[in-house]
């Protein structure tokens, strides 16, 4: 398994490392001395690491409306720490650190991992979703963002319309995929068990495992009006961080007056995007792409300016957690690697349970 980690941490870095070299050598009047001169408006800075700070607050939130059937006396309080230590945890490990928060929080209201993973998968549905409900309106609603689409070059045009026609598609066909696995997610876990049994390292049980724990997550949300909750929560998690996002565009004055709270849905989605390819404690995949964004569909920024608010973005919106995270591990004595180990040893232990 480390091996494996170090294979995909190399490809990354080389990834990565090819993606600034081809982005910086577009950029041959790259002034470096004028990218540490900006000067920062720290109050909005501050707004921008509370708005998170709150954001990770509804984030448990919405996990005590999934704990309802299971534990009614699970407290929103109680849900908070886990989640500052998991976030630190995928902060400063990486995708291994994914993981430490459903663990964690099976372990305080003793519950099994399997099912806190369960819900912690049905989780990144209602993320994608609350998510394109805010860029969606924005795209086709009457709105800042509208009008800047409509008066943007061709090409960013089209790729913003794109973008809101993906997005509808992609929400779509999870919810679709959903009710397919409400229905018959057993029975198709055990179709996969036995069309691919035959492969290498037991993928075809593997498979099956994860769909069996995504059919086992769809069951938390227990009717109608916790869909709703859920769907309420989530909308309000994503616009609290568009204007974190904001506050901290708004900081360097002038230059980024006019990001509007609409329109840093755009760099939103494109930090989203980059972060499917980070290095732990290094980022650089989310970095990247916000950079792109402010300098190609936002051309007006300065690149320099780019450079310096796509680095302050990420610090404020992915690694303000860490120092409060580190001080609630230290508090309850917890690892962040061990708990890293621990975390993966149950899964694997708990998919090997299912397959004998």
């Amino acid at each position: 398994m480390n091996n494996k980690r170090y294979v995909v941490f190399t490809v990354v870095f080389l990834v990565l490392a090819v993606l600034v070299y081809l982005q910086f050598r577009t950029w041959r009047n790259f002034d470096w001395a004028r990218l540490f001169q900006y000067g920062l408006n720290w109050r909005h800075i501050f707004h921008g690491v509370a708005l998170i700070y709150l954001a990770y607050f509804l984030r448990a939130v919405r996990w005590k409306i999934f704990l309802r059937p299971v534990r009614q006396q699970a407290s929103i309080l109680g849900l908070v720490s886990p989640t500052i230590v998991g976030f630190t945890g995928l902060a400063l490990l990486g995708r291994p650190g994914e993981l430490i928060r459903p663990y964690l929080i099976a372990r305080r209201e003793n519950l099994t991992f399997a099912s806190q993973v369960a819900v912690w998968a049905v989780e990144r549905i209602f993320d994608v979703g609350g998510f394109t409900v805010l860029m969606v309106a924005a795209i086709f609603l009457p709105s800042k963002l509208r009008t800047f689409a409509e008066t943007a070059p061709p090409e960013v045009r089209h790729w913003i319309h794109v973008t809101g026609y993906g997005l509808i598609a992609l929400v779509l066909g999870l919810l679709s995929a959903a009710v397919v696995m409400a229905y018959r997610g057993n029975r198709i876990a055990r179709w996969v068990e036995d069309r691919f049994s035959h492969l290498a390292e037991n993928l075809g049980h593997r498979i099956a495992q994860k769909i069996r724990e995504f059919t086992t997550g769809l069951k938390t949300v227990h009717g109608p009006f916790a869909f709703l909750q859920l769907s309420a929560v989530s909308v309000l998690m994503w616009w609290v961080i568009a204007l974190a996002y904001k506050e901290v565009t708004h900081a360097y004055g002038a230059p980024m007056a006019t990001m509007s709270t609409t329109k840093v849905l755009l760099l939103m989605g494109s930090s989203m995007i980059g972060s499917m390819a980070q290095l732990p404690g290094v980022g650089g995949g989310s970095q990247l792409a916000t950079i792109s964004a402010l300098d190609h569909v936002f051309d007006i920024v300065p690149k320099e300016l780019a450079v310096s608010c796509g680095i302050m973005l990420w610090l404020v919106t992915f690694v303000a957690v860490v120092p409060v995270g580190l001080v609630l591990a230290h508090r309850e004595r917890l690892s962040l690697r061990r708990l890293s180990a621990e975390s993966a040893e149950a899964e694997e232990s708990e998919s090997d349970g299912e397959g004998s």
